[in-house]
């Protein structure tokens, strides 16, 4: 997980240091779990900071006003770890560029502590599910500090491309976050399951999952890492291993390669979208995806999907963006190439073709590209 860390660019704060480290890695099964390990730790850190200031109430009661957030652009997962953490969850409105921006977050929180509710936690967005769109962690990271709030980075795509430096532009501000994490099995050659976590404070994980009965006891306990005081689960399969292997058989040089040739052919299709007056980009592109739909109504978008789906050439799934509708078209596998990028484009160029004949539809293509709002 050191190695990992380094290569993604991650503070020291983060990594299993040999002196008076706090930090360290673990890899989790998925990203929504380790959104929910770390929203948990939050939650214990915060109640036991509040009893210490107002001591005399129960936890439960302490629970019931504790307030996390992230932007309604975050992943479904977020949600379902406020949901099983039994906390409330406020989705604050990203902006034009789809991004959280710290003044939003900062007028939230200071509404929720008028009403007596106690912010605790807060999921930042690197690289959302439905554009690829990115949080301004800087800002995020200010407000939770000056709030003593937990700051989660939720990076679980775009996280893989950090390994190349020109891409890290987007973890300034890293430095205030109190976890990261990211699925190597996204985008990083790792099969499925694999995702790394890291955390500044690893007491906070030891102070909220450490039950230890007399059967989990043994002589040589303290004396190294013993993971299953950082997660759900008790015991851990062997995903270390595969992940040492793409490291070993790639090394940085070769998967910053694989990055880069990605972002690359997205680029190209990028071009090829944008060069059809049918069709519009909504959202700017970042890294290996692009989202894309026909001008006009969310239906005639729709229907493309479906018959795109339906014949089998190409898979992709949709989006929601402020309402409207669009295909998702990620790249992320080692051997898609400029012919598979082409083909892909001349089906849906096809697709397009024969339904808007058969709907007898005509696109306004003089229309100018319409901003998010």
């Amino acid at each position: 997980m050191n190695w990992l860390g380094k290569m993604v660019g991650l503070p020291d704060d983060f990594l299993h240091l040999p002196a008076m480290s706090k930090g360290g890695g673990v890899i989790q099964t998925t990203a929504s779990e380790a959104t929910l390990v770390c929203l948990l730790a939050g939650r214990t850190l915060a109640i036991r900071r509040f009893h210490e200031h107002t001591p005399g109430l129960q936890d439960a009661e302490i629970n019931a006003r504790l307030v996390a957030y992230c932007s309604d652009q975050a992943h479904s997962s977020v949600e379902k770890a406020a949901l099983i953490g039994l906390v409330r969850m406020r989705f604050i409105e990203a902006d034009d560029q789809l991004s959280l921006r710290g003044d939003a977050l900062r007028d939230a929180i200071e509404e929720d502590i008028r009403q007596g509710l106690i912010p605790f936690w807060v999921c930042a967005t690197l690289g959302t599910t439905g554009a690829c769109a990115f949080d301004n962690l800087a800002e995020i990271g200010e407000v939770c500090s000056r709030f003593n709030v937990w700051l989660h980075v939720d990076a679980a795509y775009a996280g893989s491309a950090f390994i190349c430096p020109e891409f890290r532009v987007w973890l300034k501000g890293i430095e205030k976050a109190d976890s990261i994490a990211f699925n190597p099995s996204k985008w990083l050659m790792v099969h499925f399951d694999c995702t790394a976590m890291w955390v500044k404070n690893s007491g906070a994980l030891h102070r909220t999952f450490n039950v230890e009965p007399l059967y989990l006891q043994h002589e040589n306990s303290g004396l190294a890492i013993d993971y299953m005081h950082w997660q759900i689960p008790l015991s851990k399969r062997f995903r270390a291993l595969k992940l040492w292997f793409v490291l070993r058989n790639f090394g940085i040089k070769g998967l910053q390669k694989h990055i880069r040739e990605g972002v690359r052919l997205a680029q190209k299709f990028e071009a090829l979208v944008l060069a059809d007056p049918r069709f519009e980009i909504p959202a700017a592109r970042h890294l290996g995806m692009v989202v894309f739909r026909i001008k006009g109504e969310n239906e005639l978008t729709e229907k493309l999907l479906k018959r795109l789906n339906h014949r089998g050439h190409l898979h992709a799934v949709p989006a929601s963006l402020k309402g409207r509708y669009v295909i998702r078209f990620t790249i992320t596998s080692t051997y898609t190439s400029n012919e598979d990028i082409l083909s892909d484009w001349n089906e849906i160029r096809t697709v397009t073709t024969e339904l808007l004949s058969e709907l007898n539809v005509q696109v306004n293509v003089a229309r100018d590209r319409v901003p998010l709002k």
